[in-house]
């Protein structure tokens, strides 16, 4: 496990498309949010330890966001073949174990992770209506270990400030977690 940081793309990026299946065999794609407030992608896996240690909170600051018009994704995009519990099978025992209430999608040939320069899990990219990138980082300064409350506090204040129409701070904390585990020969630069 490599404690990696996120790649702070740009502000103002435009969110990349995707077309991927969700763990119900259902195509989800960025177009199916065109209508929401705004859009968060969450890069996320079944095994990593800073994943496991925000899940719940990421469970309930989805219930509680989704009901304000925010659309939110959860993508994994780990190597399947050499992490097993990050394929779609066990994604699916575990969006039903937590009670996930949006959609756990698997980005087998990794192309999404690369177009949304994703390099850990937890990742966070937050998109206005707009589809323009207005937050990316952390969810907060909480991590396995340093007994710190997970209340998602950074994140909690861009999405408030985004439904609220709000300035959203520029000054963001990368978020830190594993690397994603790419697949051989696929690793992208910035990682």
């Amino acid at each position: 496990m490599g404690l990696t940081p996120s790649t702070m793309v740009k502000l103002g990026t435009p969110a990349p498309d995707f077309e991927l299946l969700d763990t119900e065999g259902n195509i989800v794609s960025r177009a199916d949010f065109t209508s929401s407030k705004g859009l968060l992608v969450m890069f996320i896996c079944n095994h990593c330890p800073y994943v496991k240690h925000v899940r719940e909170e990421l469970v309930r600051l989805a219930k509680e966001y989704q009901a304000k018009g925010i659309g939110i994704v959860a993508i994994s995009s780990n190597d399947a073949d050499h992490y097993h519990e990050d394929g779609p099978e066990m994604m699916a025992q575990t969006a039903a174990t937590f009670g996930f209430t949006f959609p756990y999608l698997y980005d087998d040939t990794q192309e999404v992770a690369k177009a949304y320069q994703a390099a850990c899990t937890p990742d966070f990219f937050l998109y206005d209506h707009n589809h323009r990138l207005c937050y990316r980082g952390q969810l907060d300064d909480s991590r396995p270990g340093n007994d710190v409350p997970v209340t998602g506090k950074d994140l909690r204040e861009a999405i408030d400030g985004l439904v609220t129409g709000k300035t959203i701070s520029g000054k963001q904390k990368p978020s830190m977690g594993c690397n994603i585990k790419w697949k051989a020969g696929n690793a992208p630069s910035y990682a």
